[in-house]
């Protein structure tokens, strides 16, 4: 990997090792992907103030999110299907976190399931939920959260409906995936990718396998989970998960101010400013957009957090100076992941974070609670 110097670099070589279906699943948005493209030219647009002769030589990256100490203000979001980016990738994903000091969040739609990971890492993780119109599923799989003393419950309220992404049905992206020709001759070219999720524990949604009856047959298991998206979902439901959840809760897909205030009286200690990384309304605004907003509606009663278009420490450093608690990246972990499992991602959350340090070294600023509006150009 000492090749390897930006994102960037890992995307290309994730595009490389992992089928085009798996790899078209974490990279691409939704319908024209208008949004997707918003996230990230709308953080470029954003311009710091470089400073000079100031001293920098005690910088230091680390903070807390959610009263926990956390090295750098940096979060792996939930991304479903890791572990058909690379064998057992949320294990691999969690363990590259843990080692580098900050929080990992499961998918719902993981293939490792809650105890898979748990059974493997030394340290609590935050598990992100979905709610199904199985309402009984979702009582059992908070109560396995607990169980498994997962440290903050992050509640994406942003899929009742399910944005198009056209590359998924393009590719006939499934998990497990179906055979054809075109995907015999993609696989038949990448025989590590193979061998790794062959060796993985599971191949198919580790949290759902043991509620769906038949869970096995493919089609069975994809009409059950495609029937389950709740489109009654509302705020009175995050009550009814609070009266469940003991711990930490965090809401996240806010890309309003009106929501943000009615999600801030629920007693959420955090929310995720987030439009699901381009993925679901496309045409709504980035999220980077919306975020200065939030922060000054909410930011006083939670957390803010953001998520939406990071690849870069001077990304990190924009959302901050905007009013973010800390940022959540999913796709520049899971390119580090299908370039090379753990030690990509541990090399991704390595290059934002020596970027982040550059960034903050030529602003000027040397701790993260010292980052503001003051260092960005006007």
């Amino acid at each position: 990997m000492k090749h390897i110097t930006c994102i960037e670099d890992l995307r290309l070589l994730h595009k490389r090792r992992v089928p085009k279906a798996f790899f078209d699943y974490a990279d691409r948005g939704s319908y024209a992907e208008e949004t997707l493209r918003a996230n990230r030219e709308d953080l470029q647009k954003i311009k710091f103030r470089q400073r000079i002769l100031v001293d920098v030589s005690k910088r230091d990256l680390s903070t807390t999110i959610l009263g926990e100490p956390s090295s750098l203000p940096l979060i792996l979001a939930p991304v479903g299907l890791l572990g058909m980016q690379h064998g057992d990738g949320e294990i691999h994903a969690c363990r590259a976190a843990q080692a580098a000091g900050i929080p990992f969040t499961q998918s719902t739609m993981s293939i490792c399931s809650i105890e898979d990971i748990a059974g493997a890492v030394q340290k609590p993780f935050w598990f992100q939920l979905y709610v199904m119109k199985d309402r009984g599923f979702i009582k059992a799989l908070i109560e396995r959260a607990i169980a498994a003393k997962c440290s903050a419950l992050v509640l994406t309220v942003d899929l009742q409906v399910i944005g198009q992404r056209h590359a998924d049905i393009k590719n006939g992206m499934t998990v497990p995936p179906e055979w054809s020709l075109s995907k015999l001759i993609d696989f038949a070219t990448k025989p590590a990718w193979v061998a790794g999720v062959l060796q993985g524990k599971r191949r198919t949604f580790g949290n759902i396998a043991g509620h769906v009856k038949n869970a096995e047959n493919l089609d069975r298991l994809s009409q059950w989970t495609a029937s389950q998206f709740d489109t009654t979902l509302n705020w009175k439901d995050v009550d009814w998960i609070r009266s469940i959840w003991p711990g930490k809760l965090i809401i996240k897909g806010i890309l309003d101010v009106e929501d943000a205030e009615l999600a801030a009286k629920t007693g959420a200690q955090a929310l995720v400013v987030s439009n699901h990384g381009g993925r679901q309304l496309d045409g709504a605004l980035s999220s980077i957009a919306l975020l200065p907003k939030i922060a000054d509606a909410v930011g006083s009663k939670m957390e803010v957090l953001f998520d939406g278009g990071v690849r870069s420490g001077q990304d990190v450093m924009r959302a901050l100076a905007l009013g973010a608690k800390a940022c959540m990246i999913g796709r520049a972990y899971a390119y580090g992941l299908g370039a090379g499992g753990e030690a990509g991602v541990a090399k991704a959350i390595e290059i934002i974070r020596n970027e982040l340090a550059t960034t903050m070294g030529l602003c000027g600023v040397n701790t993260i609670g010292e980052i503001g509006k003051q260092v960005l150009a006007e």
